[in-house]
């Protein structure tokens, strides 16, 4: 296969096939891990072909007008190819493969005298970077200073090769490059920006500036808003439409990236902004109109309400006209003013209402735009409109199936929107639930767009909170907590079928993140049945994560498996994590609501939690299982007593364990079976006690990472001293406890812990006074230490007046 793709007296096509075969076969993780890795002649060869592929590509007077539709003008066959096979190529076998071969080619190819070569060497740069992130970041000094020196290439496809690099890794090697960088790229993209011979690469320049504002903070930004802004400005006012497209797009970035420092340009900015907006009414100036709103609505969201009001009502009253105007389907304003009402949105917040009855027809009708889906059989010759860019085709089995990806972004837009209105409005959101909630909750299980799930989930609490703060504020005429159950015996079902349906991992954390807030939200109105469902599904996420585990261990196994797949399973595994914890965030919440009513289930759920303890668990899902346990005991109290046994042990030797997470939770449950295990825990205080001393007396209890467990076991050590005084050394262990306090980092235990010192010496406790009253002055100066801290944490609370 590599020497068909080699061969170039062959067809494109053939040598295209061959290529995609090799591609295809590195990308088989599952099947064959760190195969193509082992074989490093191969990939050099293959890695060679492909830099060969990228030199297909000539210099065509039309890129240099700078029309859009020109941008690929001069690239042959063969580049297209070879740029996405060098991205897939790198993601598949990681950096570890692919940069040593990179290091070697890349200075051959930018010592070259052909300006295609260094065009190649640049492109390649920015196409492995994503896959070779964390190996490029070790040599990101070499990286960036060949891409800047490409800033000085006399042909303008270098200069502009050299600006595609450096956005593409401000993106994938950000906020290091960011970070590190800053003072040497920005000042290069600001002079390409000053080259008015090219249209072309001044356009690209201040699309990486965006690139490189997004993933920057504003403390680097700052410095350099002078120079840029005024830069945009004049490539607004003199610019070729795709300059000043390119410099709408990274003026809205930078003043989303710098936020409150936006303000001083405010008033040079919007005017310019405001005449596009309300001027480019040509059909070939939509895509600038629509850009014009993308940075309007991100500048006022920078500036705020206070600062854009005036400008706010002006740019609403455009927009609404042209809500109102017939527009094409392929029409980019459509989706950009779905974005820009949204974003206005949270920028005015309450005084937004008055727009919603203009702003919510069409993007219901976006958020319920049916899927355009066309099915082949598999062997059929009839392509899908394969050159079609905005359809994307899949196989499954013996179909082929082509989706018009243009749709399913504007419905994930519109459902995005949807979920961003209800976030913000709150209450005021509620006379559009009933219409929202039927278009939404079906979308929770829309499968050929992740997006559009994602966005469904995030709204689902978003619209409880909406119906129940309405009703609970009297602004949901007619309805009262009847309306509110009907809505949440209509989201949380739907919610927990998806989750049970659902391939990505990823997403299962978001439902389950979901699902815990509807809970919180819903309380007490979720009936028996509904708990039955929602803990019978968390049995099958920990069995459906821990199968997925095992699987992957057992992909440690292969003869192939190498350092580099390990890495990408620990990535995986971690992502598995993600779902546990919110695992343990969901029966949490269904411990604290429904107390000792609950346990009939977590008797059920118990067996698939005791595992997690054991040692060869990660430290994280002992962490939860140890939480798990810890509600149990606070909310059912003495009800939880006949898990002690079960679950106890597993607390006294994880207070002594290597993480601090994982002791924490432990220390913490110590404290809390000290305070409500009664007669069944004092058999225990002894060992307990031992335990806690060893945290307290640490050599490094108090270093940052420890001070959190420290907190913690200081405050279980005054539960035993309160609850099992008969049971210790008083004399002992009293002082020793006064000798630890104040605690302050974890504020909820501080307080816990002084409340209950105070309550001892208000009823005059003689063994917390000490013979003679002798340890009053440490109490005293406890007190003293403890409100010195409140007031200090209530002056930061407050805003500077």
């Amino acid at each position: 296969m590599l020497q068909i793709a080699e061969a170039a007296q062959l067809e494109d096509g053939t040598r295209h096939l061959a290529v995609e075969f090799v591609i295809t076969l590195a990308e088989a993780r599952e099947r064959a891990p760190g195969m193509m890795r082992r074989l490093p002649q191969f990939v050099g060869r293959l890695f060679q072909v492909l830099m060969q592929m990228l030199l297909d590509v000539e210099d065509d007077p039309a890129w240099h007008t700078a029309e859009t539709e020109d941008e690929d003008a001069g690239e042959g066959n063969n580049y297209g190819v070879a740029q996405e096979c060098l991205d897939r190529l790198a993601i598949a076998i990681g950096g570890n493969a692919v940069v040593p071969i990179a290091s070697e080619l890349l200075p051959q190819y930018l010592s070259a005298p052909e300006w295609q070569k260094h065009h190649a060497a640049l492109i390649t740069l920015a196409q492995i970077a994503e896959g070779c992130a964390k190996v490029m970041l070790k040599n990101l000094e070499q990286v960036v200073s060949m891409i800047l020196n490409g800033f000085q290439h006399p042909h303008p496809r270098v200069r502009w090769a050299a600006i595609n690099a450096i956005g593409q890794l401000s993106t994938d090697l950000g906020p290091d490059l960011q970070v590190q960088y800053h003072q040497k790229v920005l000042p290069a993209l600001a002079n390409a920006m000053d080259d008015f011979q090219n249209p072309r690469v001044q356009a690209h320049a201040a699309s990486a500036i965006l690139n490189f504002s997004e993933n920057c903070t504003p403390e680097i930004l700052t410095p350099y808003l002078d120079g840029i802004v005024s830069k945009l400005l004049v490539l607004l006012q003199n610019g070729k439409q795709m300059v000043q497209e390119g410099a709408l797009t990274a003026l809205a970035s930078v003043a989303d990236s710098s936020q409150d420092h936006f303000k001083k340009y405010y008033d040079a900015v919007m005017p310019y902004l405001k005449a596009i907006l309300m001027n480019a009414t040509d059909k070939s100036n939509r895509m600038l109109r629509a850009k014009s709103m993308e940075c309007i609505s991100l500048v006022g969201m920078a500036v705020g309400k206070d600062k854009f009001r005036d400008d706010a009502k002006q740019v609403m009253e455009v927009l609404m006209a042209l809500q109102g105007t017939p527009m094409e389907t392929d029409d980019p304003i459509t989706s950009y003013m779905l974005q820009a009402w949204a974003r206005l949105c949270k920028c005015l917040g309450q005084d937004f209402l008055p727009y919603m009855h203009v702003v919510m027809p069409p993007l219901l009708q976006s958020a319920q735009l049916k899927p355009d889906v066309t099915i082949t059989s598999a062997e059929s010759d009839d392509e899908i409109e394969s050159d079609d860019d905005s359809i994307e085709t899949i196989t499954l089995g013996d179909k082929r199936i082509g989706i018009r990806t243009s749709v399913l972004e504007e419905k994930a837009t519109a459902c995005n929107m949807l979920c961003c209105y209800a976030d913000e409005l709150k209450e005021g959101f509620f006379p559009w639930i009933d219409q929202v909630a039927p278009t939404l909750v079906p979308l929770l299980k829309f499968y050929f767009h992740e997006e559009v799930r994602r966005a469904a989930v995030a709204a689902m609490p978003e619209l409880l909170r909406s119906a129940k703060l309405a009703v609970e504020k009297g602004q949901a005429p007619g309805r009262d907590e009847s309306y509110v159950k009907q809505l949440s015996d209509f989201i949380i079902p739907a919610l927990v079928e998806a989750l049970h349906k659902e391939p990505e991992t990823e997403m299962c954390s978001s439902m389950l993140d979901s699902l815990n807030e509807c809970m919180q939200l819903s309380g007490c109105l979720l009936d028996e049945n509904q708990v039955r469902a929602i803990s019978d599904e968390i049995k099958n996420v920990i069995i459906a994560s821990a199968t997925r585990k095992r699987d992957r261990s057992e992909r440690t196994k292969a003869e192939d498996f190498d350092a580099d797949e390990g890495e990408l399973l620990k990535e995986e595994n971690e992502q598995e994590e993600e779902v546990f914890d919110q695992v343990g965030e969901c029966l949490g919440t269904l411990i604290k609501t429904f107390k000792a009513s609950f346990l009939p289930f977590f008797d059920e759920l118990s067996v698939y939690v005791t595992p997690m303890l054991g040692k060869d668990k990660t430290a994280e899902e002992r962490r939860i299982a140890i939480c798990i346990f810890d509600d149990i005991a606070e909310q059912c109290r003495e009800s939880a007593l006949k898990y002690y046994d079960t679950y106890v042990p597993f607390l006294l030797e994880a207070s002594n364990d290597d993480n601090s997470d994982v002791r924490q939770a432990a220390v913490y449950g110590l404290g809390v079976c000290a305070e409500f295990g009664g007669h069944t825990f004092r058999p225990l205080v002894g060992e307990a006690l031992s335990k806690l001393n060893n945290v307290i007396r640490h050599p490094e209890a108090q270093h940052a990472d420890n001070i959190m467990a420290y907190d913690n076991a200081v405050s279980a050590l005054g539960k035993i001293c309160q609850f099992h005084r008969d049971g210790i050394d008083a004399a002992q262990v009293i002082p020793a406890w006064l000798g630890c306090l104040p605690i302050k980092d974890d504020k909820i235990e501080a307080k816990v812990v002084h409340d209950q010192l105070c309550s001892m010496v208000e009823r005059s406790d003689a063994q917390v006074l000490g013979p003679y009253s002798q340890y009053l002055p440490k109490i005293v100066s406890i007190f003293a230490e403890f409100c010195a801290m409140e007031r200090s944490l209530q002056q930061m609370k407050q805003p500077p007046g």
